[in-house]
């Protein structure tokens, strides 16, 4: 068996238009079962740390430093790290495992292109440290600083959620919708931090005045949002990183003074997309995917709790072949929003023979192939099928990370006749590939209820009220 056979084994099912494809689950897999027939094998233990204390654990077992395949040690862990550092979430890396491997991943992260780009989103940007790899002889035990967010429906309490081109408003009266509204807005080209928090308040206002009082406040919105501050936001795109950093960054704790300190919690959109659904079906252990302009990802776990974990699935490397297409904000391969959004759909029309005008947004060209699949052009099925087998196997990878049994899929991608198509192609997979998978997960789309303020009414539950 070759080298690259070995490590990028062939998919059963190959996506139709992308033949080439190696899914980092099989790829991840292969090496992990390969080094493990070595009786001189070595164990790496990983322990990423957030800046509240929370630390998280996991392990890997790599070719010894003499063998042949000792080469691939470096890609295999690299990999790894990366995908639990936006799955995860961390600024400091412990790492015990070969000296020399923990000295290429040091010199990754201060040297490499792609390397500098993660190590700048999570240490500077997102946990405001610098971010490290400590190696050590033995990994800190796993921890959990925070509280479970979610499910509080007691009392008066106001939900919204913020969107790109929308922004949702719920009146909420002991977990009853008394009041929910959708208004259109544009806050990415806004350069004053005071225009979002006058278009917020003014939608908080409106929705007190369908209360008799406001006993808490929930939000959920696009970004990454730590302990109801704003880290890294594509809603604040237009403002400058000066007024980002003086303002954005506490805009809903200045929120939240502004309402006189009632309990106030802001989370990630795809963390209470997947809160809303488990809410709705009654169900946890929930992995929340939403296929839009980018990929957002959101978990609830057995238990029934959203976590600390950032669940970035954009960033996360799906596929494993070293051509893989590029991420045009990081500059890395193989990441989850080159398979699962409309950059994706932008990314397969040559393979699938359309030809649209160069000029047309992602969006646009979104709309145009959905035309083509209500008109039964094979072109378009060839895409929702090709983004059908990388979800199947993408679901199998992240069921190697998270513990779900629901998976909630909603997005523009997903919406119509190709919808359908991308679930039957996922199931496909899991059947020929991962039958253990096959009869564990459930998919699950959103209704029409839950659409318009399910999302609202979930953040609305986010704040727990002292009694």
């Amino acid at each position: 068996m070759s080298h690259s056979t070995l490590l990028q084994p062939s998919p059963k099912i190959a996506p139709t238009l992308d033949p080439s494809f190696r899914p980092a689950v099989l790829a991840n897999r292969a090496f992990q079962a390969a080094a493990r027939q070595c009786p001189d094998a070595a164990d790496v233990h990983l322990g990423l740390e957030q800046a509240d204390g929370s630390l998280v654990r996991c392990s890997t077992t790599v070719f010894p430093e003499a063998h042949a395949q000792a080469a691939t040690n470096f890609g295999h862990v690299e990999r790894l790290v990366k995908f639990l550092l936006w799955t995860r979430g961390g600024f400091r890396v412990h790492y015990s495992g070969p000296p020399r491997l923990g000295e290429a991943l040091n010199r990754h992260f201060k040297e490499s292109a792609t390397g500098k780009f993660d190590a700048q989103i999570m240490g500077e940007r997102i946990y405001e440290h610098p971010f490290e790899i400590v190696q050590a002889d033995t990994i800190p035990e796993a921890r959990s600083a925070t509280t479970p967010l979610g499910r509080h429906l007691d009392g008066c309490r106001i939900g919204f959620d913020l969107g790109g081109s929308d922004r949702k408003i719920a009146a909420v009266i002991d977990g009853k919708c008394v009041y929910s509204e959708e208004i259109v807005w544009n806050p990415i080209p806004q350069t004053d931090p005071q225009w979002h928090f006058d278009q917020v308040m003014e939608s908080l206002r409106l929705a007190a005045s369908h209360l008799p009082r406001v006993d808490a406040i929930g939000g959920s919105s696009a970004g990454v949002i730590v302990n109801s501050r704003v880290k890294v936001a594509s809603l604040f795109r237009g403002v400058p990183i000066d007024l980002f950093n003086s303002r954005v960054k506490d805009l809903f704790l200045e929120m939240k003074r502004a309402w006189g300190n009632i309990p106030f919690e802001v989370a990630n959109d795809g963390e209470v997309t997947a809160l809303a659904g488990s809410m709705s079906m009654g169900q946890n252990g929930v992995l929340g995917i939403a296929m839009g302009t980018s990929l957002a990802g959101g978990y609830v776990n057995p238990e029934g709790n959203i976590t600390s974990w950032l669940n970035e699935l954009a960033f996360a490397p799906v596929d494993a072949r070293s051509d893989a297409p590029v991420d045009e904000w990081s500059g890395d391969r193989g990441c989850g929003v080159q398979y699962f959004s409309q950059q994706c759909v932008g990314r397969l029309l040559p393979a699938a023979g359309i030809e649209l005008p160069s000029e047309l947004s992602l969006p646009e060209k979104l709309k145009a192939v959905q035309e083509l699949m209500a008109a039964d052009d094979p072109r378009a099925l060839a895409i929702y099928k090709t983004i059908g087998t990388y979800l199947g196997y993408g679901l199998a990878h992240y069921s190697d990370f998270y513990d779900f049994q629901h998976l909630l899929i909603l997005g523009r991608v997903t919406s119509g006749t190709g919808g359908d198509v991308i679930l039957s192609g996922a199931r496909a997979v899991l059947d020929a590939e991962f039958p253990e998978l096959a009869g564990k997960i459930r998919f699950h789309t959103p209704n029409e209820t839950d659409k318009r303020h399910g999302q609202a009414v979930a953040a609305a539950s986010l704040p727990a009220i002292a009694h």
